[in-house]
């Protein structure tokens, strides 16, 4: 299926199942093929879409970088359900996908029932924001002079992604292989229009703290650069949790896909029943011990 965006740019749309529904947002290293695991195991009671975004064939790849941007990825999210006739979703992202489900939320809050954030916040630590940038061009230069098929060899080996090749070397081959795919120019313009231009979470800290849409974020303990983010945003959106993976790295869902199913099965559960709530105000986080 394919869902035309406000600009024009056609989304190659794949659903699944029926019910409440839930959109998966990919992210960079991947593509709509990265959620088989969710869309098969939550299909038995959900209505589960994913979609390749702008510069990932099979959608369209634009030429031109200001066709790419973190409003523009949370335009395409809403494009591909006013396609479809949904009023509201789960939204569920990894990495690049998670900052888009951020911003969905503070985008457009009435169309979210809940936000899982996993494996987000390359960029985001102040003392790394500038090397952030300049290494978000590099690896556009990477797949648009050396192409994708070459440079996937680099790119799939990076310190975050090696837990994954350790535990399963035939799903971490299969996420290798679907990188190798990329359009070299898509994911150039990615790199440098949504990447390496995109706000940190610590510039929005107000809107963050204003922003009441049930959310959990998800980061895989050797994920070093998610970690402290994904700390700062259980501290800061009102209806938080936030779940750490052990001995695990950046692709969440591929990586442990039994424990990052569960886990979001249970917090949707919770969403649904109106039951994941804002912080008690009693749980201060200044008080170690109550003495009165």
């Amino acid at each position: 299926m394919r869902i035309k965006t406000k600009d024009g740019i056609e989304l190659h749309v794949e659903e699944a199942g029926s019910g409440i529904p839930i959109l998966f947002i990919h992210e960079f290293g991947g593509n709509h093929q990265s959620w088989e695991p969710q869309m098969r195991f939550f299909a038995r009671r959900y209505r589960c879409i994913s979609y390749a975004a702008r510069g990932y064939p099979p959608s369209d790849v634009p030429d031109t970088i200001d066709a790419y941007s973190q409003s523009i990825a949370v335009s395409d999210a809403v494009a591909v359900l006013d396609g479809l006739g949904i009023d509201r979703a789960h939204i569920v992202g990894l990495s690049m996908g998670g900052f888009a489900v951020v911003h969905f939320g503070l985008t457009v809050p009435e169309r979210a029932l809940s936000l899982t954030v996993a494996g987000a916040g390359y960029g985001c630590e102040k003392e790394f924001e500038d090397y952030f940038r300049k290494v978000s061009l590099e690896v556009a230069e990477n797949f648009e002079k050396r192409g994708a098929r070459e440079f996937s060899k680099v790119y799939s080996l990076g310190a975050s992604r090696v837990q994954f090749q350790n535990k399963d070397p035939r799903g971490w081959q299969e996420f290798a292989d679907r990188l190798a795919t990329h359009s070299d120019r898509g994911a150039g313009m990615t790199m440098r229009g949504v990447q390496a231009r995109r706000p940190s979470f610590y510039d929005l800290e107000e809107e963050l703290k204003a922003m009441e849409v049930p959310t959990l974020v998800v980061v895989g303990d050797e994920d070093d650069h998610c970690l402290q983010p994904g700390i700062f945003l259980k501290k800061t959106i009102p209806a938080c949790g936030l779940s750490v993976f052990p001995k695990t790295g950046h692709t969440l869902n591929l990586e442990e896909p039994a424990w990052f199913n569960a886990l979001l099965a249970e917090f949707f559960a919770s969403a649904e029943a109106g039951r994941w709530a804002k912080r008690d105000p009693r749980a201060m986080p200044g008080q170690i011990m109550r003495t009165s």
